[in-house]
């Protein structure tokens, strides 16, 4: 037989809260501000199991339970709520869900907004990661979920360090209580400057008369960029660049690696055309840093991780896995790299590298084939190998893109 569970959302007001009609003879649970706000209308007697972390201390707890286990929570229990960890960790849980209004529900309540069209974020113990990616999608309206870290004023100086200024912030603190419950509508500067009361939310809009612009071309000119020392050719070219993204799949990928950033170009275009990315850039000079620190933010790319240090030496352990990687750059260690990434590589996975085309370079003292060490390396790691594409553009060198598949 399932696991029962009962799970009730309430608001943050005792007065509120209402509970079914009848509940069988059960084990309650919920968070130690939920105990405070229910404690008078559960039997004095019953027992309670707290919701703290670890979680699955919890789980093993509700384990040993065989009666039903009536959960109270926050809101809706399905909206970032515990019935999702109870569905989670318990697949095949009987669930029985008695949901309240969410608090981005109740704050589109207080402001008259319409929220069917609003795209919902959770930053409640998460990343940036999805943040990040609303905005580079230029969301008209995002519902923001806080927490103590994400707060208010963080969210705001994060979009003004970033140039996304043109949006406005209304903040719901302590939604649902009689005495402490505000709502308040700013702008961003004015938001990063002030405290507010947890537990809050917010929601981010676009003002109909403002003019959002910022969006870059499909295909940045390379002149926009910083460059390292101002050499044009430390940088790969737009057109190439777009090729190269076009190699990698990423429309379909999860995590992308590019070894050998220097400029940031193709993480930063990777991440502005498919901001659903985890991109990852290395890179061994220390001028990296402050090159994708001023690129990122001139192109109003917020979420890509910079590593500076030598791919080879460093731990890649607690990264995410990658399923499209990049080699940019290889300081003549192109078969070590190779192998450090395709043991990264996930099944499926792909990995591209650009290089001059050895047949074009007359002079014997320069000629390096990394093709023939691409193609040769690609085999021996079991990689299988793509047509290369072979571009032309202006008087450099013709550049070939060479493509390896992980089975």
């Amino acid at each position: 037989m399932s696991k029962q569970f009962i799970v009730i959302g309430m608001p943050d007001v005792s007065k509120a809260i209402r509970l079914p009609e009848t509940l069988p003879d059960c084990v309650f649970s919920g968070g130690k501000r939920h105990h405070e706000l229910v404690k008078e209308l559960i039997p004095q007697d019953a027992q309670w199991i707290d919701i703290t972390v670890p979680l699955s201390e919890v789980f093993a707890q509700y384990a040993q339970i065989e009666k039903p286990i009536v959960v109270f929570a926050s809101g809706d229990p399905l909206f970032f709520g515990f019935a999702n960890t109870i569905k989670r960790e318990i697949p095949d849980a009987d669930i029985q869900v008695f949901p309240y209004f969410n608090s981005l529900q109740m704050l589109a309540h207080r402001l008259v907004m319409p929220y069917h069209d609003m795209t919902i974020v959770s930053l409640t113990g998460r990343p940036w990661h999805e943040f990040d990616r609303a905005l580079m999608e230029r969301k008209q309206k995002i519902g923001v979920l806080t927490d103590g870290e994400h707060t208010p004023a963080a969210i705001a100086q994060r979009m003004l360090e970033y140039g996304y200024d043109y949006y406005q912030v209304s903040v719901g603190e302590h939604l649902g209580s009689e005495t402490d419950e505000r709502v308040t509508t700013l702008s961003l500067k004015e938001a990063a400057k002030q405290e507010f009361k947890r537990p809050n939310c917010l929601i981010l809009s676009i003002p109909l008369q403002e003019e959002v612009g910022g969006d870059f071309p499909l295909g940045i000119p390379d002149n926009e960029f910083a460059l390292l020392d101002g050499r044009e050719k430390m940088i790969t070219k737009a057109p190439v660049r777009l090729l190269t993204l076009a190699a990698l799949e990423l429309q379909n990928r999860h995590s992308f690696w590019d070894i050998g950033f220097c400029t940031g170009s193709v993480s930063i275009e990777a991440k502005l055309q498919f901001p659903h990315l985890h991109v990852t850039a290395f890179e061994i000079r220390e001028e990296g840093r402050q090159l994708m620190e001023i690129n990122s933010h001139r192109f109003k790319t917020p979420g890509i991780t910079s590593i500076i240090a030598d791919f080879i030496e460093i731990s890649t352990e607690g990264l995410t896995p990658p399923d499209a990687v990049f080699i940019g750059g290889h300081g003549g260690r192109l078969k070590e790299m190779m192998a450090k990434a395709a043991n990264a590589l996930l099944p499926g996975g792909v990995m591209v590298y650009n290089c001059v085309d050895p047949k074009s370079i007359t002079d014997e003292r320069i000629r390096t084939d990394s093709q023939q060490i691409f193609e040769a390396t690609a085999r021996e790691l079991g990689l299988v190998l793509e047509e290369p594409i072979r571009v032309a553009i202006n008087d450099y060198h013709p550049i070939i893109i060479l493509k390896a598949r992980k089975s």
